[in-house]
This record gives structure tokens, C-alpha cells and sequence, in this order.
């Protein structure tokens, strides 16, 4: 048991060390700028430093896009602290080995690291080691360091410019169908993640930059510093200092130089990379293999070369010339093997449309849209992306509420320009059937008359009708916008026009676009957090199927009922199946389950409900004229005579709760609210009816309150 506690307590020290190893490193890279380190510490430091520069340039190269490398500016920072730490560390080596320590015992001091690059560049030589040097730090300041930096300027600039007409983009493909929600978000937080990402390494260039300034700081500091200390604390002369520690300079510059030399070509190479998903190596093979007969060119002009210079370097000019012809050759033919192959299956392509193909290649069914918006071409700068395409985001708008609203998840919403129709009208399309279309007049405002308006200041303007809800208005020019608005009218601009009568017709033909593909979704979508009970009903003994689950929420669809609450619903289908599979006999149980809501749905803000009370007497005929089949929705079959007493008694009801500005609710026995909607639902198109049944189980949190009773005289 000790074993294995002393085990747990290793393996959660490791599991704290791991999870904040990045902590810990800032740390330490903190204090080695402070805290003299010995020899083999700053070697082993110096070695992780140019591996991780290593490491950082190969992750770069098999980076696919810039922006998936996310990391990469604060990676900057950290190892351009990390490196100048080295060079502090080292910078301290070099000039304190100590002040006993005498002259001919200060390289067994220093780090090997730093003596063994030293011994590399410069040798016997400090001259030629010193302009390699500087060479080195030439190219990197004015070539990869300031290269990597406008570019990164430009990029993040560019970027920025453009991120709205990527969004636009994106929105339109999404309004069109063409991608879904999922696929535009994803779309939209990778075009975020890339502006953030070009954004920050805007500035994290100046870190590179600024690193390979210090360390040129750092190095005339030890050379200076360096002579210094060996004359005046070793008494050493001016020669032999300057030979000791020039190589010491030459060796820590460099081996400071080296990582951020690597650093600063990984960041050019990042930030000049293209944005496609796609490896550099795959990239550059695709570019430079565009033709074999360059490579032809080259290698005949190298061999050309080599011979008109009659000397040695024909044997060097003539066999590379050679392989490049032999290259551009096999890339030839290869070119055209390809070409032949494309052609070969372009003519097989044509033979079969010309055939007719085979029954596989045809498609035996034209889809249509499930919701299409057609548009006159007078109206298409409302999605144009130029001009604002505030239809665009009307249109996202209303398929995010009408998911909220009636927990329904309205499909794209296909927009395009159509020339069937007059050039100012727009026509709305479920399944290629059109419910609905209007005239707009761009440049001008709908003004509706809502009771408000002065009658001293009523204005003339061509009238017209509220497409949305049928009410008398007028349309008035932009510079009588304010004046109308003055006036006391609602106006109400183009797009708003468009979308208040897209979630009209939405809200009314709610059944019609719900599909069984839809139900589908949204019981997987349940079974998710839900799946016993989903289990229960599309396994159970008494089962139900997607059609018959489908009817029950297109009925509630159909006046209305947010259908949200599916684990109610469900729950409810499943309680009822093994007795009935009657889907009016199901919905109305589902309705009694959601009566809170319902009745919130259509309570005042103090949650009181002001209803017309069915009287017993009417209900009683509504039943005895009931007709019920197998498969068809229940209706009242009244005589003519009965039948028109009963329209104009509820007609009259309705009215008379429309003038004292209350919802026409009529409170029904459970038995008969069915028949009471299906016998009113196309003359009264606009009554609602709830049951007892739904208000008792709205519990006390709502009130009712009786403004009348519908009675029929005999």
C-alpha cells in the first residue's frame, strides 16, 4: 500500500509539473536573466535553444495554413526571452570566470558550446570569422527580419480589409442553402482565428527583430568588455585579449544568432505561405511542375554554358545540364500520358450524355428548395454585399427566432434573382409552391396608420396593403420619411417589409415546411440527453413511427404551439401510444401536457387570460354533430341553416373581443375544442381555442377571466 501511495504521489507531481510546464519555463526564463548559471547549464541551454528553433521551423513547414499554427506569436516571445536569457547568462560567463582565475585557465572556463562554434567559423582566423559573422547578422536584419515583418504588416491589413466581405460571403451561402449553420459558424471562427492570428503577429515580428538587435548589442558588449576585463583583471596584453575573447564573441553571437536566424525564417516563411489547406512541399512540387520543357530550357542552357567556357567547369556545367534534361524529358511525357488520360474520359463523358448514359448517371429526381425567396431584379440590391445585404442578416434573424419561437429549425432560406416575375416583387416558395408575394417600391417607406396618427396630419401617398398582415397603408418618398414619422405613422423601410411577411407565412405554414427528414433531426437531437425516453417510443412494445410522431407536431404546428418542449412531447406520445395512435387523439393529450405554455403564450403581461366561455348548450350540438373517420380530422356537420347561425355567433364573438383590443380565445370543453377549431379554422381564421384541460394544468400561475359566453339560439 505504501508503494502505491508513494506511486500516486510521483504521478501527481508529474501531472502537476506537465500542466504547468509553460508556467514554469516563463519562470525560469525570468530568473536565468538574473542568476549567474554554470557552464554545463548554459550548454544544455544553448542546445534545447536551437532545438526548439529546429523544431519550430519543421512545424512551420508542415503547417497547412498560417493560422492553424495559433500559437506561434506567443511561441515568439517565449523563445526570443529564452535566447536572450542564454546570451545574458553566457555574456556573464565570459566576462566574470573570476578574478583569480589566471590567464591561460579562462577557456577551460567558458562554455563548450561557445568555444566549439568558434573554433568553427573562425578557426586560426578572427578576420574571416568576424565577416562571417557579420554577414550573418546582415542577412538576417535586412533580408528574413525586415522581409517577415512588412509582410507581416501587409497580411494583417489585408486581412482586416477583408474579413467583412468574407462574412458576407458566408452569409449568403448560408440564406442560400448552399451551408449550413454548423459549416457558416465554423467558417466565420476560422476567418476570427485568422484575423487574430495576423493581427498579433503584426507585432510579434518586432520581437524577432528586436532580438537580433540586442544581440548585436550583446556582442560588441562582450568584445569590448571583454578586452577590458582580460587587460586590466588578467594583465593580459592587448593582442592576446583581443585574440581570447574575439573567439568567445564570435562563438556566443553566433550560437545566439543561429536560433533567432531559424526563428526569423520560420516566421517568413509562415507569413508568406499561402492560405490554401495545403503542405509547402505539396505546394511547391504542384507549382515548379508545370512544364518539363523549362527544365529542357535550363539543362541545355547550363551545358551550352559549360562548353563555350573551355575549361573545368564544363565537367561540373554539362552532367547538371544533363539531368535537368532528363528531367524536363520524363516530366514531358508524363505531362502527356496525363493530357491523353483527361481527354480519354472527357470524350466517355460526352458519349454517355449523348447516350443518355446509364440509368446510374441520371438523376431521376429534381429537387426543389425546401424555402426560396425569388426576387425582382429591381430588388436585388437588398443582397447586394456592397450595399449592405441587410436582408441577408434579416433573413438569418428570423430562422434563429423561429427556432426559438416554435422550436422549429426553418431551413435555408434560398434567395435569388428571378425574371418570371415583375421586376419590383418578391415571391416566397415552400417545395417550389408559392405562399406568398407583394410589390416593393425601392427608395420609398411603407406607412402604416396604427391609431396614432395626427388626424390633422394625415398624408397622401400612393396606397398599397401591408403584405404581412393585410392593413390599409400608404408608401411614402425617403424625404417624407421624418414627416410621416412625426405624423404618429409606423413606417416601416423595404427589408423589414420582406422579413415581417417571411415570418408571417412562416409562422402560418409552419406543418408545411416541417418534414419527416426535419422529425428525424430532432429526435436524435433529444436522444442525445434524452435517449430512454426516445428509446421508448421508436423501440418500445407499443412504438410509434416518424409519420405518425410527424402529424402530431405538424397539428400543434398548425395553431401555433412551439413544439421546443420534445421532451415533454415524447414523453407524453409515449404515455398515450399503448392506448391510442390516433394522432388528433395524441395531440390533444401533448396540448394538455404544454398547457403553462400554451396559456402563457396568449396571457396578458399580469398572466391573465381574457376568454369567450363556450356555453354547455353549443357544446352539446357540437357533439351531436360530430364526424369522426378513421384517418381524417375530426369536423362538426351542422345543417345549413344551424351551420351559418353558428359562423355569425362566433364571428360576432370575435369581433367584439377585437374592439376592446383582447386575443378572440375561446375557453372549450376538452371534448369539443377539436371540432371548435376544425369547424372556424378557415372562416375564423384567427381564433383561439384552448381547452379546460390546458388551463387547469397551467396551475394557479394563471388567471382567466370571462368576458362572455358563445351561445346559439334556437
Amino acid at each position: 500500500m505504501a508503494e502505491n501511495k508513494s506511486g500516486n504521489s510521483r504521478q501527481s507531481i508529474i501531472s502537476a509539473i506537465q500542466g504547468n510546464s509553460v508556467a514554469v519555463a516563463s519562470v525560469v526564463i525570468v530568473l536565468m536573466l538574473f542568476i549567474p548559471l554554470p557552464k554545463i547549464v548554459i550548454d544544455l541551454a544553448m542546445v534545447v535553444n536551437l532545438a526548439l528553433a529546429l523544431v519550430i521551423l519543421l512545424t512551420v513547414m508542415y503547417t497547412r495554413r498560417a493560422a492553424d499554427f495559433s500559437s506561434f506569436p506567443r511561441v515568439i516571445l517565449l523563445v526570443t526571452l529564452f535566447g536572450l536569457a542564454i546570451n545574458i547568462s553566457s555574456t556573464r560567463l565570459i566576462l566574470l570566470p573570476g578574478a583569480d582565475v589566471p590567464a591561460s585557465m579562462l577557456m577551460s572556463k567558458q562554455s563548450e558550446m561557445v568555444k566549439a562554434f568558434a573554433n568553427i567559423v573562425a578557426g586560426d582566423n578572427l578576420v574571416v570569422g568576424f565577416i562571417i559573422f557579420v554577414i550573418l547578422i546582415v542577412v538576417q536584419v535586412i533580408v528574413v527580419t525586415k522581409g517577415a515583418g512588412r509582410i507581416s504588416e501587409v497580411s494583417a491589413r489585408f486581412t482586416l480589409d477583408s474579413m467583412n466581405s468574407k462574412m458576407f460571403d458566408i452569409q449568403n451561402d448560408l440564406n442560400s442553402g448552399a451551408i449550413t449553420e454548423e459549416e457558416a459558424e465554423k467558417r466565420k471562427e476560422e476567418i476570427r482565428r485568422e484575423v487574430d492570428f495576423y493581427s498579433t503577429m503584426d507585432g510579434s515580428s518586432k520581437f524577432v527583430s528586436g532580438n537580433v538587435k540586442a544581440g548585436i548589442f550583446i556582442t560588441v558588449v562582450n568584445l569590448i568588455g571583454g578586452m577590458i576585463t582580460g587587460m586590466v583583471f588578467h594583465n593580459m596584453a592587448a593582442g592576446e585579449a583581443m585574440d581570447t575573447y574575439a573567439k568567445l564573441t564570435i562563438g556566443d553571437g553566433l550560437l545566439s544568432q543561429l536560433p533567432a536566424l531559424l526563428v526569423s525564417f520560420s516566421t517568413g516563411i509562415l507569413v508568406t505561405g499561402s492560405r490554401a489547406d495545403e503542405f509547402i512541399g505539396d505546394e511547391l512540387k504542384r507549382n515548379f511542375s508545370v512544364s518539363g520543357t523549362i527544365y529542357v530550357i535550363v539543362g541545355i542552357a547550363l551545358a551550352a554554358m559549360g562548353l563555350a567556357f573551355h575549361n573545368a567547369s564544363a565537367f561540373v556545367l554539362v552532367p547538371i545540364g544533363a539531368v535537368f534534361v532528363y528531367l524536363g524529358i520524363r516530366m514531358q511525357r508524363m505531362q502527356k500520358t496525363e493530357a491523353e488520360r483527361a481527354a480519354e474520359a472527357a470524350r466517355n463523358a460526352k458519349s454517355s450524355k449523348q447516350t443518355g448514359g446509364s440509368p446510374d448517371e441520371v438523376s431521376p429526381v429534381v429537387t426543389l428548395d425546401p424555402l426560396s425567396l425569388d426576387l425582382g431584379y429591381a430588388l436585388v440590391p437588398l443582397v447586394d454585399r456592397e450595399k449592405g445585404a441587410e436582408l441577408l442578416e434579416r433573413v438569418t434573424r428570423i430562422r434563429r427566432e423561429e427556432a426559438l419561437d416554435l422550436g422549429l429549425v426553418v431551413p435555408p432560406i434560398r434567395i435569388r434573382d428571378s425574371m418570371s416575375i415583375d421586376p419590383d416583387e418578391y415571391s416566397f416558395k415552400i417545395r417550389g409552391i408559392e405562399v406568398g408575394k407583394s410589390k416593393l417600391k425601392l427608395g420609398y417607406y411603407m406607412c402604416l396608420n396604427t391609431g396614432n396618427v395626427d388626424p390633422k396630419r394625415v398624408m397622401v401617398g400612393e396606397k398599397t396593403k401591408d403584405p404581412a398582415f393585410g392593413m390599409e397603408a400608404i408608401w411614402v418618398s425617403e424625404p417624407k420619411r421624418l414627416e410621416a414619422e412625426k405624423a404618429g405613422y409606423a413606417v416601416i423601410d423595404p427589408p423589414t417589409i420582406i422579413a415581417t411577411h417571411l415570418t408571417e407565412i412562416i409562422r402560418r405554414h409552419a406543418k408545411d415546411i416541417l418534414s419527416r427528414q426535419e422529425v428525424s433531426s430532432i429526435i436524435n437531437k433529444v436522444k442525445e440527453t434524452n435517449p430512454v425516453v426516445v428509446d421508448e417510443i421508436l423501440n418500445g412494445d407499443h412504438k410509434l413511427t416518424y409519420g405518425e410522431i410527424e402529424s402530431v407536431l405538424k397539428n400543434l404546428l398548425d395553431e401555433q404551439v412551439s413544439i421546443r418542449n420534445m421532451v415533454v412531447i415524447l414523453e407524453t406520445l409515449a404515455n398515450f401510444a399503448p392506448i391510442t395512435k390516433d394522432p388528433w387523439t395524441l395531440t390533444e393529450k401533448v396540448r394538455e401536457a404544454l398547457g403553462a405554455q400554451i396559456c402563457l403564450q396568449y396571457a396578458d403581461e399580469d398572466r391573465v387570460l381574457h376568454v369567450m366561455r363556450l356555453s354547455q348548450n353549443l357544446s352539446q350540438k357540437i357533439v351531436e354533430h360530430q364526424v369522426m373517420q378513421p384517418g381524417q380530422k375530426p369536423f362538426v356537420a351542422f345543417d345549413p341553416v344551424d351551420g351559418r347561425k353558428y359562423i355569425e355567433t362566433m364571428s360576432a364573438s370575435f369581433a367584439a373581443v377585437s374592439e376592446r383590443n383582447y386575443l378572440p380565445i375561446v375557453l372549450c370543453p376538452d371534448q369539443v375544442r377539436l371540432l371548435v377549431h376544425s369547424s372556424t379554422e378557415r372562416e375564423i381564421p384567427g381564433l383561439v381555442c384552448i381547452s379546460v384541460s390546458e388551463v387547469m394544468a397551467a396551475g394557479s400561475g394563471i388567471k382567466v377571466e370571462t368576458i362572455g359566453d358563445i351561445d346559439v339560439q334556437d
